[in-house]
C-alpha cells in the first residue's frame, strides 16, 4: 500500500499571534464566551425569537454594568470623592447610550412578527428583571411590591431587599450637597430610603442656587448636576424607546406578565428622574 505524503509544514506568518494553547484560550478563560454564546434556548421555530432573546440578554448585561457604575458613584459620594463619582457617572452615560441602542433590532417589529414567538415568553416580562429593578431602585424609584416576583429565588430576593433599603444614588448626591454647606431640607436627608423619592421644593431651591451661582464650588456642582441630568435624560430615552417599540409590536393589548402593556409603560415614561434638576431650571 502506498503511503500518503505528509502534509506540507505551514510556515507561521511573520508577527502572527500565538495560536498554540494547552486547553482553552486565555480569551475564553477571561470572557467566558462559550458560556455566553450557549445561553440561548429559543422555544419556538421562528427565526426572530433568537434576535429577541439575544437582545434581551445583552440588555441584562448593560443593566449589570450600569448598576456597577452607580454603586461606584454612590460610594464615592459617601466619601465626598467627587472626581471618582463623576468618572463613574460619565462612563454610565456611554453605557446607557449602548443600552438604548439595543432597541434597534426590536424597534420595528410588526404585530405579526412579534406574535410568531410571543407565546414562548409565557408569563415572562421585562418588569421581572431583578437587575433592572436594582437600576430603578438606585434612581430612587423604590417599591417594596416589586420584590414579590423574586420570592422564589432567595439570593436575588435578598439582594433586592438590600437595594430597597439602601440610599439611592440621588440620596447620596443630596447628602453630599448638604456636607458642602447647601441647605438641603432635613426631610430629604432623613427620609426613609426604602420609599419612592418624591420631589421637594427645598431641594429644587438648592439646585436653583447652584445653577444661579458663579465660582469654583458652583462650577463643580453644576458639572455634577449636568452629569446627573445626562443620566436622567438617557433613562427617559430608554423608557420611551421601550414604550414605542411595544406600541409598534402589540398596540394596546395586555402586556406579557399581565401588565397593562403600553398604559403601564406610558406611566413609567412620564416620570422624571432626579426631578428637581429639571424643575429648578425654570427659576434660573
Amino acid at each position: 500500500m502506498s503511503q500518503q505524503p505528509a502534509a506540507p509544514h505551514e510556515e507561521a506568518e511573520p508577527d502572527a499571534p500565538h495560536l498554540d494553547f494547552q486547553g482553552t484560550t486565555p480569551y475564553e478563560d477571561y470572557v467566558r464566551a462559550s458560556v455566553l454564546t450557549h445561553l440561548q434556548h429559543p422555544l419556538s421555530d421562528d427565526p426572530g425569537e433568537m434576535v429577541f432573546l439575544v437582545t434581551t440578554q445583552v440588555m441584562e448585561l448593560w443593566f449589570t454594568v450600569i448598576v456597577h457604575e452607580w454603586h461606584i458613584a454612590a460610594q464615592a459620594l459617601r466619601e465626598d470623592d467627587l472626581p471618582t463619582a463623576m468618572a463613574a457617572l460619565r462612563r454610565s452615560t456611554y453605557e446607557l447610550e449602548s443600552l438604548n441602542a439595543s432597541w434597534k433590532p426590536l424597534a420595528h417589529l410588526t404585530p405579526g412578527q412579534f406574535n410568531a414567538y410571543r407565546s414562548a415568553l409565557g408569563d415572562g416580562s421585562g418588569f421581572q428583571s431583578a437587575m433592572y429593578r436594582r437600576l430603578e431602585f438606585l434612581l430612587g424609584e423604590k417599591s417594596a411590591s416589586m420584590l414579590a416576583p423574586h420570592r422564589g429565588a432567595p439570593r436575588v430576593h435578598a439582594e433586592l431587599e438590600k437595594a430597597l433599603t439602601e440610599p439611592s444614588l440621588y440620596d447620596e448626591v443630596l447628602r453630599h450637597l448638604a456636607r458642602r454647606g447647601l441647605a438641603v431640607p432635613a426631610a430629604a436627608l432623613d427620609r426613609d430610603p426604602s420609599l419612592r423619592y418624591e420631589p421637594d421644593p427645598g431641594v429644587e431651591r438648592v439646585w436653583q442656587e447652584i445653577y444661579s451661582g458663579s465660582g469654583p464650588r458652583e462650577d463643580e456642582l453644576i458639572r455634577l448636576g449636568e452629569a446627573l441630568t445626562e443620566v436622567a435624560e438617557l433613562v427617559w430615552r430608554w423608557r420611551n424607546d421601550h414604550l414605542v417599540a411595544t406600541r409598534r409590536a402589540m398596540g394596546a393589548k395586555t402586556g406579557t406578565g399581565g401588565s397593562a402593556g403600553v398604559a403601564w409603560l406610558e406611566k413609567r415614561a412620564a416620570k422624571n428622574v432626579f426631578p428637581e434638576l429639571w424643575t429648578a431650571r425654570s427659576h434660573v
